[in-house]
């Protein structure tokens, strides 16, 4: 009896543990008996089970994603694009997931999915590709998620989201849009640079113009102000020669000395009585 105690006390400890299971809060957890499903969506914590009889399976329970590889979808104008999605899916009923899947991951992936890629291909056939690229990809989202989530429900999934990471033409074809894009974007590049040319020369016309004038402007006020200086010089002097004439052709004459003997080359030849030289003579100026 001493020896079967401790034997009984490990059996025992062994049929504890194995009636046991725990439900993590990131998981979902399905019982079978005999292969048969008894009981589902169990709530996170510590359940009971017969051991040997009973056996449980753990599924995930967040967020899940199925990044396809990429797949070549025709729009209306028949012209190929690689089309690159993806999609955020959940399980929603554990054991209506496990009875259409086989609780295989991939599987439900695959299912999923063709649903997806057949929503797509229809609704780039109905589009152009500026309506595919500029304009209604949201709207090609919400259709092709709604269809998704109708064959969502029959898998016990959830769809969370789908949507197109890039589209693009085949590698062959992109070459010679690139090349038409850049030959496009040249030619409207030249055309700006013809107009800036064109608008250069035109400010660059009048602001000629406008100097022209300007200086012509300026000239013709000089002239002006000069006229009426030397009309208020000759006045000056006219008035000056009235009130003492003998200063004034001394003062002309000390004048005319100084700017004709201003270098020392200057060289003068007039008789030494020549009205030039009368305050030479005479300071008073007398013959």
């Amino acid at each position: 009896m001493k020896t079967l105690w401790p034997v009984a006390v490990v059996i025992a400890l062994l049929l504890l543990w194995g009636s046991l299971f725990y439900v993590d809060e990131r998981e979902l957890a399905i019982k079978f008996q005999f292969g048969e499903i008894i009981e589902s969506n169990y709530a996170p914590g510590i359940h009971l089970k017969w051991p040997l009889m009973q056996n449980v399976r753990k599924f995930d329970k967040r967020i899940l994603t199925i990044d396809a590889k990429e797949e070549s979808f025709f729009t209306g104008e028949k012209k190929d694009l690689i089309v690159d999605s993806y999609v955020k899916w959940r399980i929603r009923d554990v054991g209506e997931y496990y009875k259409a899947t086989g609780g295989d991951e991939m599987r439900a992936g695959n299912l999923l999915y063709q649903t997806i890629k057949t929503g797509l291909r229809e609704e780039f056939g109905k589009r152009t590709i500026q309506e595919v690229v500029a304009g209604d990809r949201s709207e090609i989202m919400g259709i092709t998620t709604e269809q998704a989530k109708k064959k969502a429900e029959t898998l016990g999934i959830e769809v969370v989201d789908v949507r197109v990471k890039r589209i693009e033409y085949p590698p062959g074809v992109s070459a010679s849009v690139y090349n038409r894009m850049r030959t496009e974007r040249e030619r409207v590049a030249r055309d700006f640079r013809s107009k800036g040319a064109e608008s250069a020369e035109r400010i660059r016309a009048d602001a000629d113009r406008q100097s022209k004038v300007t200086l012509a402007e300026a000239y013709r006020d000089s002239e002006v102000v000069r006229g009426e200086g030397d009309a208020k010089s000759a006045d000056i002097y006219s008035r000056t020669f009235g009130k003492n004439r003998d200063f004034y052709r001394f003062y002309r004459s000390m004048d005319a000395y100084k700017k004709t003997f201003s270098g020392k080359e200057d060289v003068l030849l007039l008789q030494p009585n020549s009205e030039f030289f009368r305050y030479f003579n005479d300071a008073r100026g007398k013959q």
